[in-house]
């Protein structure tokens, strides 16, 4: 499982890094120790961790003239776009194939109310 202290020193914004993109690819808490996936997620998350620490142009969200100011982005606004696309891409590497995981009954409820019949 990957923790704050791998994605930076300020524990409270490492730790809303962690539960933002885990919220956006639940695979992450599964990655193996060592793996290549884990890798990449701890490099794109240190990344996201150091837009959001520094907080530079790409986090402005609006500012104002008159009495000055600046109004920064959240920090789930870090995550939009690539990093985003990049998180969910290392959850379908892992799962392997895009097809869903389970049991599932093989026989409808609905089959017992309607039988499905089939001619050739």
């Amino acid at each position: 499982m990957i923790t704050h202290t791998e994605i930076g020193n300020d524990e409270d914004l490492a730790r809303e890094v962690l539960v933002i993109a885990n919220d956006i690819a639940p695979c992450l808490a599964s990655l193996a120790d060592g793996s290549e996936g884990r890798a990449n997620a701890v490099s794109i998350l240190k990344r996201v961790y150091r837009d959001s620490e520094t907080r530079g142009s790409r986090m402005i969200k609006g500012q104002r003239i008159g009495s000055a100011g600046v109004d920064y982005s959240d920090v789930s606004s870090a995550f939009e776009g690539q990093p985003t696309r990049a998180l969910r891409a290392i959850c379908t590497a892992t799962r392997g194939t895009g097809l869903a995981r389970g049991s599932f009954p093989t026989e409808r409820p609905i089959s017992r109310l309607w039988p499905e019949t089939y001619t050739s």
